[in-house]
């Protein structure tokens, strides 16, 4: 049996994405367990924003929502939706967006809409949110998601925010400044665009095979030629997680 789970494994890589000093906009979800677990790991400096109008958060615990109280105790400010969209984020003021969703595709597009064909979907999922303008103006996106195939289609069934639509030259003739998708966290590993824009497998967690990635990929996945490894947990990085940010299991069990 793994001594954690794979949301444990998730969690850990992408906050280790993370750089001291960086701002970001969190979204709900394992984002949001990621960039808390960063602050109170290597990046203390970290300067979160939620889009309900916080900056510079510190939870005393694991907020559970955008709008969750405990966000408001410790900020440096409390402003307006609008201003944080306008302002902060439109200005280029945004180091990183993280982001989830239910489809990534090869060029790190995201689907939060509908699965199959918008007027008569299979399934209808909750939207954008905030994530179209993250995904569109942050200087850099990291996207956590488990690897399955079904959430990594050749193509989303909807685009719900632009990852480099069909490639880094689209997304600069379409005008979207920010620098698009830079690693896409999942159980499996971590996946990185190429000069095109296109997701290849960068890294493996430990267990996991290359093989393993390709099946559960829907296009053909490039690997990269200096594939490495990541590191495992540590048992600090697990006890924050356990202990400290989500005693209750609601995310990482």
């Amino acid at each position: 049996m793994s001594p954690y789970t794979a949301a444990e494994l998730m969690t850990i890589n992408a906050a280790r994405l993370l750089r001291d000093h960086d701002v970001v906009f969190v979204g709900v979800g394992l984002p949001n367990l990621a960039c808390n677990l960063a602050q109170r790991t290597h990046a203390p400096n970290l300067v979160m924003i939620y889009e309900a109008g916080v900056i510079g958060a510190r939870p005393s615990r694991l907020p559970l929502s955008i709008g969750d109280p405990t966000l408001v105790s410790g900020a440096a400010l409390v402003c307006s939706m609008y201003e944080i969209f306008s302002l902060y984020l439109q200005r280029g003021l945004i180091d990183v967006g993280f982001l989830g969703g239910a489809q990534i595709d090869r060029f790190g597009n995201i689907n939060a809409t509908v699965i199959g064909d918008y007027f008569h979907p299979k399934v209808r999922l909750p939207g954008s949110g905030g994530s179209m303008e993250i995904a569109a103006w942050a200087n850099r996106c990291y996207i956590i998601t488990p690897h399955q195939k079904r959430r990594f289609p050749e193509r989303v069934d909807f685009c719900t925010s632009a990852g480099f639509l069909s490639g880094r030259t689209e997304r600069l003739a379409r005008g979207v400044r920010g620098g698009g998708p830079q690693a896409v966290v999942t159980d499996l590993g971590i996946l990185e665009p190429d000069e095109n824009g296109e997701l290849m497998l960068t890294a493996l967690h430990p267990g996991a095979t290359v093989e393993q990635v390709q099946a559960n990929t829907g296009w053909p996945l490039k690997v990269a030629a200096n594939l490495r490894q990541t590191e495992p947990p540590t048992a600090e990085e697990l006890r924050i997680l356990r202990e400290e940010l989500d005693p209750q299991g609601i995310y990482i069990r």
